[in-house]
């Protein structure tokens, strides 16, 4: 994609920073991962040779296995995907999408059908130690829960994070962050240095962010811009209020949900833009779909600014350096 170097105050409505000029020469992160140098166009249109090399994390996708002997759906699983269709080996699959989409990394989300059964994602961890990461799931009304979840971090330290459903349509795992339960695996999760994955809609994001006061310095990921289209204007001003906490992250993901024009949701790019300004180019990471979906959302962010959303930002929040 071409740039000009004069037009970031037209996406961003600011001036590039000395700390962006210096980051596109410098190349942030070259050095430890081994990544040739990538090409990108300059502001004459003619190829030159850049530094940006962070790795492409992708954190979205759910792995399903059509093989319901040896993973079984959970007898409290809210719903039950028609898994006939899918390969026999659904980790090879993903691979090759990966390989094919030009993704290096991923974190892969237990799907809400299994439960807090997590065979199938250990699997997937123990098949590709180095490339995935993994995420957990588990009930907060369960009192053994944070017991739980913490014997499964033990088992598995490749985990990373663990996942709260709360949004209007879903209220079957929490009613309100306050709830006891929701505290006591809260404080779990941050105990083991995990962090919070929240898939919420905006009518929950105020509560949630009492929880997050209540453990200062808890790592957050919100999923899928807090999935706009299931709240109001007004509710999600509380979610761009989530931005005061230095280490919430907003996940640019979900766009499908409220967009028609993929593969890249062009139209979507006023709403985006507003939220990458509230949280900072330095606390947005990509989640799904095509990694290109993010220059089209950023047309006016330099290289590495993209180069951090697509992969950059996620790899220093989990310290995956090798």
């Amino acid at each position: 994609m071409k740039r000009v170097l004069g037009d970031a105050s037209d996406e961003t409505g600011n001036m590039p920073t000395r700390r962006d000029v210096l980051l596109t020469l410098t190349g942030v992160g070259l050095a430890g991962f081994g990544f040739d140098q990538a090409k990108a166009e300059g502001p004459s249109g003619a190829g030159f040779t850049s530094a940006v090399a962070e790795p492409v994390i992708e954190w979205n996708a759910h792995i399903f296995s059509p093989d319901i002997q040896r993973f079984p759906f959970h007898p409290q699983a809210v719903y039950k995907p028609d898994v006939s269709k899918q390969p026999a080996d659904p980790l090879a699959a993903y691979l090759k999408r990966l390989d094919d989409e030009k993704i290096d990394r991923a974190v892969i989300v237990h799907p809400e059908p299994y439960g807090d059964d997590h065979t199938l994602i250990l699997d997937c961890l123990r098949r590709e130690p180095n490339r995935l990461r993994g995420t957990t799931l588990f009930y907060p009304k369960d009192p053994d829960a944070p017991k739980k979840l913490a014997a499964l971090v033990r088992q598995e330290p490749r985990m990373v994070a663990t996942r709260f459903h709360a949004h209007r349509g879903k209220e079957f795992y929490l009613n309100t962050f306050a709830d006891a339960g929701v505290r006591a695996l809260w404080k779990q999760a941050v105990d083991n240095n995990l962090i919070i994955e929240l898939h919420i809609g905006p009518n929950y994001a105020r509560q949630a962010g009492e929880a997050i006061a209540a453990f200062p310095g808890c790592k957050v990921l919100i999923d899928h811009l807090a999935e706009p289209h299931l709240g109001t204007g007004v509710e999600f001003a509380d979610v761009l209020d989530l931005a005061r906490f230095p280490n919430v992250y907003m996940k640019l993901s979900g766009l499908d949900y409220f967009a028609p024009d993929g593969p890249y949701f062009e139209s979507a790019r006023p709403f985006t833009r507003r939220v990458i300004q509230e949280f900072g180019v330095d606390r947005v990471v990509w989640g799904s779909g095509s990694p290109a979906i993010v220059d089209k959302q950023m047309p006016g962010y330099s290289e590495a600014d993209r180069a951090n959303v697509k992969g950059g930002n996620l790899r220093k929040l989990l310290n995956w350096n090798t």
